[in-house]
């Protein structure tokens, strides 16, 4: 996969435990345009790749700006940000891509949890850059773990931004908020897990229709539930060379092993990088990229995180 060479121009604290970092193109080169929601790979010096959402408005002067919040538990993603990028620093990032899309609609509903704002900010700007209706919400722990904060209340649309913090006693009323389902409003949702299942399933209580409702995970949502794991084979198409995937590996590294690249980025089933077709045999999903109905067909399977309900999984390879 291609990347493009870019310098951090500005490395900025925006709030507690939260960075942005401003990226501009080597040389003469060209940064790719971008929409609203999308996101970049970015290859960071340990040799890690982490998706950032793109924070700043769509077409404007030619540079990408991404935020990061330090993950208590980083993986090692978050604390190169923080700690061993700096301005001036080279580094490689793939083209925008974009899950989370901005539709045209009378009407939108931004809801955001703490660092999940990140694409929310760029959709406030290409909203009203657009002169349609939105509003934003905007929910964090406290205002000094407020990404943007300064930004969005100086911005020309702060009136139709709302905060809520909760040392402060704010807590945001979805069922007051969402309680008039329309067909031409949509709601765009991204944050911690936990919060994007309450705001979602909250809306579908409350007879939103699931194509008026989109969100964003930054990582897979833990369970309770444990899914069990199988040893299964993979054959690989071109070939006939079976392989097989114990109990404790994924696909995607048996492939690795067996000589068998394939672009992995999140390892989590997030990010749709490692995306690969299937000839015959049953998947079992365990990723949160493919939509329900793309699920239903079974001619896609993430092998970073997804494994087989059938013995033999043949993959379009």
């Amino acid at each position: 996969m291609s990347t493009i060479d870019v310098r951090v121009e500005k490395k900025v604290v925006e709030a507690d435990g939260i960075v942005s970092l401003e990226l501009r193109a080597v040389g003469e080169a060209v940064l790719p345009a971008f929409a609203a929601g999308a996101h970049i790979d970015v290859h960071l010096p340990n040799g890690l790749v982490r998706q950032y959402s793109l924070c700043n408005a769509p077409g404007s002067g030619g540079s990408y700006v991404i935020a990061v919040l330090r993950e208590p538990n980083s993986r090692g993603g978050s604390s190169a940000i923080h700690d061993a990028v700096a301005v001036g620093d080279v580094l490689q990032i793939s083209s925008p891509k974009n899950h989370f899309h901005l539709l045209s609609a009378p009407r939108s509903i931004l809801i955001g949890g703490g660092i999940g704002v990140t694409p929310l900010v760029s959709m406030s700007e290409a909203l009203h850059a657009s002169g349609a209706d939105f509003e934003v919400h905007y929910c964090a722990r406290s205002e000094s773990r407020t990404a943007f904060r300064n930004q969005l209340r100086a911005s020309p649309f702060s009136g139709k931004v709302r905060f809520y913090f909760d040392d402060q006693g704010g807590s945001i009323e979805v069922n007051e908020l969402l309680a008039a389902p329309a067909d031409e409003t949509h709601i765009y949702v991204c944050g911690p897990a936990g919060f994007i299942e309450f705001v979602t399933s909250s809306a579908k209580r409350l007879g939103w229709l699931d194509s008026n409702i989109h969100f964003e995970y930054f990582a897979a949502p833990t369970t309770t539930d444990e899914q069990g794991s199988v040893p299964f084979e993979i054959e690989i198409a071109s070939t006939g060379v079976r392989l097989t995937v114990p109990e404790d590996c994924s696909a995607a590294d048996v492939l690795l092993e067996n000589g068998i690249e394939i672009p992995v980025s999140c390892s989590q089933g997030v990010c749709g990088t490692c995306v690969t077709r299937v000839a015959s045999g049953m998947p079992d999903h365990r990723d949160i990229y493919l939509t329900e109905e793309e699920k239903a067909q079974n001619d896609q399977f993430m092998p970073c995180c997804s494994r087989a309900l059938s013995r033999v999984l043949v993959l379009d390879l």
